[in-house]
């Protein structure tokens, strides 16, 4: 039996305008719930890999084996990429200095060493940025709109509603509440697709905003230990690694072997 106040009855008498209305909010409503699924499931990979890695990092010890754990492991999470920005930028400082690439060195590399390691990091942290805020603002889109786009079909709903009422000639309570409270519902379904949108935007903000202040503070320890060479550990041991055996693991196997002996020290100054 067809319910004249329900929800099926309301969908067989909305127009184009409202069918419109309902397809935008139920894209918009998916979109938001494939954000938020994938990205909560990669937040929490990504802070299990971060964590790991930044142990793995402290009680190196040296800096050869940090590059091991990247060839073997791959930069799968921010801190990580930020390391291999960092043994990038020394290979090609070392590159460049040494004459290999010396009709090829262009503006990237320009600069002392201390310049091109920075912009190298600085790089990094701008490439992980942008993948952390994927999809945010769809999500801040959705927040923000959804609620006018079911309150405009509600106002479209409510027109009609009222010239359909108008036309009958009868406008007591029992005729005016079904079509009214039909159209109020493109409210509810606006609110229904916003709320989401915007705890999950808010969350995933929060959470990028700690992880890039973590990673800024730990881009100044990459620095200094990339541009010093020496590593002092959480137990106050010095442990020193060279450039060269440090690009030697970061490359192919066996890229490095040949400038190891003539350019020892990972000095960068």
């Amino acid at each position: 039996m067809d319910n004249p106040l329900g929800f099926a009855h309301f969908l067989a008498h909305t127009d184009i305008v409202a069918r419109i209305v309902l397809a935008l909010m139920l894209i918009a409503s998916i979109g938001s719930w494939y954000l938020i699924a994938t990205k909560g499931v990669q937040g929490l990979r990504m802070r299990r890999k971060s964590t790991e890695f930044l142990k793995a990092f402290w009680e190196a010890p040296n800096l050869e084996a940090v590059a091991a754990r990247i060839r073997e492991q791959g930069t799968t999470e921010p801190f990580s990429h930020l390391v291999h920005h960092g043994f990038t930028a020394i290979e090609q400082h070392n590159r460049t200095k040494s004459g290999c690439e010396c009709s090829t060195a262009g503006l990237i590399a320009a600069g002392n060493p201390e310049d091109l390691l920075t912009r190298a990091l600085k790089r990094a942290i701008d490439e992980d940025k942008a993948q952390l805020e994927f999809g945010q603002t769809f999500l801040a889109t959705v927040a923000s709109s959804a609620p006018f786009v079911g309150l405009f079909g509600t106002v479209w709903g409510i027109y009609h509603a009222l010239i359909a009422i108008g036309m009958s000639g009868q406008g007591t309570l029992d005729k005016v509440a079904g079509p009214v409270g039909e159209a109020l519902i493109m409210t509810g379904i606006g609110l229904a697709v916003a709320i989401p949108a915007a705890v999950a935007y808010n969350h995933f903000a929060r959470a990028n905003r700690s992880t890039l202040s973590q990673l800024n503070s730990f881009a100044y320890d990459v620095f200094a230990f990339l541009a010093t060479g020496v590593k002092t550990s959480p137990m106050l041991t010095d442990a020193r690694a060279t450039s060269e055996k440090v690009i030697a693991l970061a490359r192919a196997q066996g890229a490095g072997d040949e400038r190891e002996a003539g350019h020892p020290g990972l000095a960068v100054r």
